[in-house]
């Protein structure tokens, strides 16, 4: 009889997850589809769903000018300069709509720098910015089945469950990205398959997914999936003074390869009200990428405020310290304060900001181990930051 590998439990693992993700799908939309073929009679008061196909376009951008203060560099003449630009971070074309009241869908370019190498790629090739796919995926609406709007099942390239939920509340992606991001432990977009439920009474959510694992910018490289999960509370949703806070849990198991964990903990507080937004999120990480090296575990410790000042004048602070390698006496920390303007918008979703900055970034980790070792350079920036969204 042959004795049962590693490989074997991975694979069976994986057909009893897919197995249970697909039973889950197919019962939501069962269970979704029903009322919309049910007879019911004008006087039941029932209004029957809109099954009309729409499409609604609209765009973000990111925009900025940044003065790099350190490290300097050295210009074309080997003098050292203080380098500065006008740049566009993000400029998306946002493509939503409905097939019908079942079935939603989202397609999304981003800009990103490209960045070819090799015989026949020109200074301009190299130094364009292309649009990329980042969300494309339909979505399987099961507010019907469950009785709880905002829940479904989503399949292709679309949100994680954790960053782009809390750029909603952050607000200042515009001026960088969260730590979480920034420090490389989570992406935005992937490549997958997730569910979304709403609690009743608005006391929280719970959002699942599947993926790759290996981000919405490169393809799959192996055989390994990521899970994905994030639960919120609302502790009390109809108390005035504390119906803003939020405690959120969330995880992510992946694996480089069979053995080599890439995995995620983070656990996060936020409290939002009429006069001030504040967060705070910790994140403990576990990566090994090959059998060839140690594992390393590491840590960041992010916490920020918004306080509104009035007449759309608001204050951004905020505090990161990050731990590269718990096995390593090094951290790095990175201040942000800065003054943002919002202009009034008559549509919800439209939103426009102007956001004077100061970024410090302070590292004591090493670049490369030597005698001395070479050390990170100090980061100081000052920029104007500009936010169009409609």
């Amino acid at each position: 009889m042959r004795t049962p590998r590693m490989g074997d439990w991975k694979r069976t693992e994986c057909r009893a997850l897919f197995r249970s993700v697909l039973t889950l799908l197919c019962v939501g939309l069962f269970c979704a589809g029903a009322p919309a073929h049910a007879q019911v009679t004008p006087a039941a008061g029932y209004t029957p769903p809109d099954d009309t196909p729409s499409i609604k376009f609209g765009t973000v951008i990111y925009t900025d000018f940044t003065w790099t203060d350190e490290p300097e560099i050295l210009d074309v003449n080997g003098d050292p300069v203080d380098p500065s630009s006008f740049n566009v971070t993000r400029a998306y074309i946002n493509v939503t709509g409905n097939i019908n009241h079942l079935i939603s869908y989202r397609i999304t370019p981003d800009i990103t720098r490209q960045t070819l190498t090799g015989a026949g790629v020109t200074l301009n090739d190299q130094d364009s910015l292309v649009f990329r796919m980042k969300y494309a995926f339909g979505q399987f609406n099961l507010d019907d089945a469950w009785k709880s709007k905002g829940s479904w099942v989503r399949l292709g390239a679309q949100q994680t469950p954790y960053v782009a939920w809390m750029e909603d509340i952050y607000r200042y992606r515009f001026q960088g990205q969260l730590a979480v991001e920034r420090e490389g432990y989570l992406s935005s977009s992937d490549f997958g398959l997730s569910t979304h439920y709403n609690f009743p009474g608005n006391y929280g959510d719970v959002h699942a997914g599947y993926y790759n694992g290996e981000t919405y910018a490169r393809a799959e490289v192996n055989d390994q999936k990521g899970f994905q999960i994030r639960a919120t509370l609302r502790p009390a949703p109809m108390i005035g003074w504390l119906k803003g806070l939020r405690i959120t849990g969330f995880y992510a198991d992946d694996h480089y390869a069979q053995d080599d964990p890439r995995k995620r903990a983070l656990a996060a507080i936020t409290y939002e009200q009429k006069y001030v937004t504040v967060g705070a999120e910790y994140i403990k990480g576990i990566d090994q990428i090959s059998d060839a090296v140690n594992r390393v575990r590491d840590n960041t410790l992010s916490v920020w405020a918004t306080p509104r000042l009035g007449k759309g004048w608001e204050l951004l602070m905020r505090y990161d310290t990050t731990q590269p390698n718990e096995d390593v006496n090094a951290t790095r920390w990175r201040n942000i304060g800065g003054v943002a303007y919002w202009f009034k918008t008559q549509a919800p979703t439209a939103a426009a900001s102007l956001l004077l900055d100061y970024e410090h970034v302070s590292n004591d980790v090493d670049v490369v181990a030597g005698t001395p070792p070479t050390r990170r350079p100090e980061e100081t920036r000052y920029a104007l930051h500009a936010l169009f969204q409609f």
